[in-house]
């Protein structure tokens, strides 16, 4: 599974998955002072129960390793993560 980056303008950044030409999946944040402030997690139903938002989170991760950014849990998914998990504890704020 690749996801693309995709620049959406005015420091809003998102990990996208297609499948068929149809958006399926995405995670998206706002990029402040080297903090992505994660806003959002989409997983279409056809994807559901298959680890989809786990992969976007770990990507984002990933990215902002890459970039020497931190990330700041907003919604709900990367909040409940960044509980349950430590692996995350490098790029939180």
């Amino acid at each position: 599974m690749e996801f693309i980056y995709k620049d959406k303008g005015n420091n809003y950044g998102a990990l996208e998955y297609e499948l068929n030409g149809q958006r399926v999946a995405e995670i998206t944040w706002v990029l402040r002072d080297g903090v992505m402030n994660m806003d959002h997690t989409y997983v279409s139903d056809v994807l559901r129960g298959q680890g989809v938002a786990k992969k976007l989170l770990d990507a984002a991760a990933d990215y902002a390793r890459e970039n020497n950014y931190k990330m700041n849990a907003i919604c709900s998914y990367v909040v409940s993560s960044f509980q349950k998990s430590d692996a995350y504890d490098d790029v939180k704020v």
